[in-house]
């Protein structure tokens, strides 16, 4: 329905004569107010500035006895009905987010990974603003690009004349919350007004408090929109796995769904796309790269034992030039085995890859860190974020406290990883059978993995301690105290 239109034909639905084509609507007819204060131009041939014109029609035509805004007023009501439906949408402040302004391949210091996610992102987003049939999930980092390219399909909506309401989930909940105390609104009203506008986008989605009756209600709004194949767009930093069964079932179904990942840093930080994720310890290891790697060849070692450090350097490097599949680098504490590591871990960050490099202990500790009342992240977000992290390295495995509950998580981790086939390095001090059987069987699984032994002693550093250099002699060596 033209809502322009429909407008005009609400001021004057009863009128039932027959006018001719440019007949003027004149102040005798019904709801003369409203049409007197629709002022067009007084110069207007047509309408004479009464601003809208009756049609020639037969009798029983649907839009007998309706009248057409003139076209002198067309675009003052176009821009009028505009203003309102950038109100009634929350776009105000989100004017300039449109296709246009967007980057559509991100920074130019972003992956090839990163960049092509983006570029994805954006010519789906596009396509579906062309046509808005379906639903549109759309899921990334802080800052990657996903409320820009939510609030250009809403721009281009609404430039459309199409009713659009764009609202934070948070935002949503708040002005429903409101309505109780509201005299101007119902909830009732307010509730069916979210749920049936033509175009609904919800931000954030994932960020809100999800108690009982939040839940209920978001599942009565996306429920609605999904039993009656209404156009609806979601963002949200969280997978769709993590979303509660009864909406992820709904978000699930690729039949009304389309899903884009974007895979990119926060943009508003240039220096995001070369950063360490949030848990890494990869940047307290800078000098432990490739480079900088001791053979030990000066040392009183066997030849044999230096052999498996020479092996494990060679290995390890090949690993970082082609990632695939795991490897474990076996050995006691101090043979070298975190530096070879890490130092697969600089390589790859050096091609822009994502590398998540975490002690098996410290990761514990940052999931029963999500327990406490104060953290800003949940349990199924971080553990989430650790078992799908592109590139994992784990130091230390077997150093751990071994209580049911983290044998378990790791087992998780473990077979997350394994089903998928992803990248994972492992280091272990601890002697390889005393493992946990079921991430033994992972490990040993020699179509995936490679197990290196490392066989040299624990590194002491040189036995020849640096001189230490001299100051100039000082006078106050001779000043009595």
């Amino acid at each position: 329905m033209d809502p322009i239109k429909d407008t005009a034909g609400k001021v004057a639905r009863n009128i039932q004569a027959k006018h001719n084509p440019n007949q003027v609507v004149k102040p005798e007819s019904v709801e003369t107010n409203s049409i007197k204060k629709a002022i067009g131009d007084p110069n207007c041939p047509i309408c004479k500035g009464i601003g809208f014109i009756s049609q020639d029609l037969p009798v029983g035509h649907p839009d007998f006895g309706k009248v057409q805004v003139c076209e002198c007023r067309k675009d003052q009501v176009t821009a009028s009905f505009r203003s309102r439906l950038y109100e009634m949408s929350n776009l105000d402040a989100l004017k300039d987010l449109t296709f246009a302004t967007f980057q559509s391949h991100g920074r130019d210091n972003y992956s090839k990974t990163q960049s092509d996610s983006v570029e994805t992102a954006y010519i789906t987003t596009r396509r579906y603003a062309d046509n808005l049939t379906g639903w549109i999930f759309i899921w990334g980092g802080y800052g990657c690009g996903k409320t820009h390219l939510a609030a250009a399909i809403a721009n281009a909506a609404v430039a459309r004349n199409i009713p659009t309401l764009f609202l934070t989930v948070p935002d949503l909940l708040d002005s429903l919350r409101f309505t109780f105390d509201s005299e101007e609104t119902s909830f009732e009203e307010r509730f069916d007004e979210i749920r049936n506008i033509p175009l609904l986008i919800l931000d954030d989605f994932g960020t809100q408090n999800m108690t009982s009756w939040a839940l209920e209600k978001l599942f009565q709004i996306i429920n609605y929109r999904y039993i009656n194949r209404m156009p609806l767009v979601v963002t949200s930093n969280q997978s769709v796995d993590l979303i509660e069964g009864r909406l992820r079932s709904r978000f699930l179904d690729s039949t009304a769904v389309e899903r884009v990942n974007i895979q990119a840093p926060d943009y508003r930080n240039p220096a995001a796309a070369n950063d360490y994720p949030e848990l890494s310890a990869l940047g307290t290891l800078l000098f432990q790269k490739f480079d900088t790697f001791d053979l030990r060849k000066s040392e009183s070692i066997s030849k044999e034992k230096l052999a498996t450090l020479e092996r494990a350097f060679q290995i390890s490097k090949e690993y970082a030039a082609n990632p695939d599949g795991w490897l474990v680098l076996h050995g006691e504490y101090g043979c070298g085995k975190t530096h070879l590591a890490a130092a697969i871990g600089h390589e790859l960050t050096t091609k822009q890859k994502s590398v998540l490099f975490v002690s098996v202990p410290d990761l514990l500790d940052h999931l029963r860190a999500t327990f406490s009342p104060d953290s800003d992240i949940s349990y199924d977000r971080r553990f989430e974020d650790i078992r799908t992290a592109s590139f994992l390295i784990l130091d230390d495995l077997g150093t751990q406290t071994t209580t049911p509950w983290s044998r378990e998580k790791l087992y998780q981790l473990f077979n997350h990883r394994y089903n998928s086939a992803l990248p994972t390095v492992i280091t272990v001090s601890a002697r390889i059978s005393d493992l946990d059987k079921r991430l033994l069987s992972r490990m040993t699984d020699d179509r995936l993995c490679k197990i290196i032994e490392i066989s040299v002693p624990s590194y002491r550093g040189s036995s020849r301690k640096p001189a230490l250099k001299k100051s100039p002699r000082s006078n106050l060596e001779n000043t009595p105290l």
